[in-house]
């Protein structure tokens, strides 16, 4: 019996996507042929591999056991080809690098300029994503670096095979219009108290940032916010508040140089951070391409670091 390691994958995809049709969507093939290829696999591996499960399949006991092996195999190939490419020692092929926003444009941007000027051999494609997202699509395979957040008291397990670098703390900060009493009365930080009566806007339910401003409003203001406005894009978020239609808590990473209309606060004793931090595989840490996209982000996370914010506090 001869196992072909292409077909091996599908099966553990199958395992992990739960669809034939998510596994096509994701590999670029057809359904079709997807089928085709597990069907010879079940041939080659002479036990029924797949069951009828309503209108889909499952994965049978002897698939199961056979998917463990693909994953070790897989992980095998995977430290080869990243050994390989290492011995080659040039900076070349596909970087897929996935973040969301705020990333993206003050960390992602930087690096991918530094990259075309010092490794123009390297291919970077780029996905707005957000981490509960990129993150599974990294351990799968999808992209190749992930830029992704961890909020104060809020830990992000990674998945299994992942590791992660933090590359800086960004400070969390209050965004109130300029012309808000609460920001005139107090010039350099605010109790959260004095805010319970006024409307925010926030992240979706589930999110981080959403998150976050309802537990530190609980819990060092004494009430719960009324979030009225939810978006994932921070820009839509200080524009609500320059029109004086809602006060929110947004990470410094996320602050334009300028933005008139709004002024900045720290919550008084409330300090609140998230973490930034880029996550790889395991397996690809020798590959020369990983490690210089690693070392781009990093030198542009220094840079941030460094970087101040004026035009907001007055």
């Amino acid at each position: 019996m001869m196992l072909d390691l292409r077909r091996l994958r599908l099966l553990r995809e199958l395992n992990e996507r739960g669809t034939i049709a998510a596994v096509a969507d994701a590999l670029q093939f057809t359904p079709s042929a997807i089928s085709q290829q597990l069907a010879i696999l079940e041939r080659e591996a002479g036990v029924p591999l797949l069951e009828r499960a309503g209108r889909g399949v499952r994965l049978t006991d002897p698939a199961l056991v056979l998917v463990q092996h693909a994953e070790a195999l897989l992980e095998r190939t995977a430290l080869a080809e990243a050994d390989l490419a290492a011995a080659a020692g040039s900076v070349t092929g596909r970087a897929r690098i996935a973040g969301f926003q705020s990333v993206i444009l003050r960390l992602m941007l930087p690096a991918m300029r530094a990259l075309a000027r010092d490794a123009p051999g390297l291919r970077c494609e780029l996905l707005e994503s957000e981490p509960e997202e990129a993150l599974p699509a990294l351990a799968l395979g999808d992209v190749d670096l992930v830029l992704g957040d961890e909020w104060h008291h809020q830990p992000r397990r990674l998945p299994e095979g992942v590791d992660r670098l933090d590359l800086l703390s960004d400070r969390v900060l209050l965004v109130l219009p300029a012309r808000h009493a609460v920001a005139r009365k107090h010039r350099r930080s605010v109790p959260l108290a004095e805010l319970a009566d006024d409307p925010w806007t926030s992240g979706h339910p589930t999110m981080g940032w959403e998150e976050v401003t309802q537990r530190v409003c609980r819990q060092h203001g004494g009430f719960d916010p009324d979030i009225r406005h939810r978006t994932n894009d921070a820009n839509i978020s200080l524009s609500l508040v320059a029109n004086g239609l809602a006060v929110a808590m947004v990470p410094e990473l996320a602050l334009p140089e300028r933005h008139p209309g709004i002024t900045l606060r720290e919550m008084q004793s409330a300090p609140v951070t998230r973490a930034i931090f880029a996550a790889t595989r395991a397996t690809d840490a020798a590959r020369p391409s990983i490690q210089a996209l690693v070392s781009a982000v990093q030198d542009a996370a220094e840079i941030a670091k460094g970087a101040t914010m004026p035009g907001h506090r007055h």
